[in-house]
């Protein structure tokens, strides 16, 4: 399939993945994890980009975000892989490239498909076999968006917000999505959508993504039947 232009407008989310290159580890250590972070949030407030989630693997990221502006996410990521890679590079005397090409990105219906999406990316050391529960990583959003822990990077969205009418009412409601199981069906959905560069919604918010940007943002044949796992 070509690869489609970016199209990440302002005011809706995407799911971002970012993978180190051939698969390498791109985190040597918790130093390096909390650098990542670092640069994250300085440039989340550098772009105007709302971080919901996100969860650092040991060779890839997953982030939810929601954009200001139409070019806020490139900008952020961007300047992310800079500063990182720099800093990587120097600290484990390498030269080269660390990512993986390009990030790839899956623009987010968010009526139906915000929260899977980001419990998708919490439970992404529980399904790798790293811990038995997302509250015991902790290089994930899960602890902001379902203990309350302070973030400064953590800005809940709009459908998080609607859980309910006070912080305790909504963490006692994000945690007790957990109790359920992510369908195989939307596993593989996010996966596929994600890794394809498509969208993740229903066929009347993929018509108005592909009215809006003039672009495929679905297949035009069925899938592959067995997903790539993250």
């Amino acid at each position: 399939m070509t690869r489609l232009r970016r199209y990440c407008p302002a005011g809706m989310p995407a799911h971002i993945i970012q993978r180190g290159n051939n698969r390498v580890d791109c985190f040597m250590s918790d130093h390096d994890r909390a650098t990542y972070m670092r640069y994250l949030g300085e440039a989340s407030i550098k772009f105007d980009v709302a971080v919901h989630a996100w969860v650092l693997m040991s060779n890839h990221v997953h982030l939810l975000l929601t954009p200001g502006h139409s070019e806020g996410a490139s900008k952020l990521m961007q300047f992310i892989g800079r500063h990182y890679v720099r800093f990587f590079n120097r600290k484990y005397s390498r030269t080269g490239t660390l990512w993986e090409g390009r990030f790839k990105s899956s623009l987010i219906q968010a009526e139906d498909y915000f929260l899977t999406c980001q419990r998708y990316i919490e439970l992404n050391p529980v399904r790798a076999g790293m811990v038995c529960h997302p509250g015991d990583y902790h290089w994930s959003s899960y602890k902001p968006n379902a203990l309350g822990i302070e973030s400064a990077i953590r800005q809940p969205h709009e459908i998080y917000l609607a859980l309910g009418n006070s912080e305790r009412a909504r963490l006692a409601t994000y945690r007790d999505l957990f109790s359920e199981m992510i369908s195989e069906k939307q596993l593989k959905q996010i996966r596929f959508t994600a890794n394809k560069g498509l969208v993740l919604g229903s066929r009347a918010f993929m018509e108005m993504i592909e009215r809006n940007s003039g672009q495929r943002a679905r297949l035009l044949k069925p899938g592959p039947k067995v997903a790539e796992k993250e």
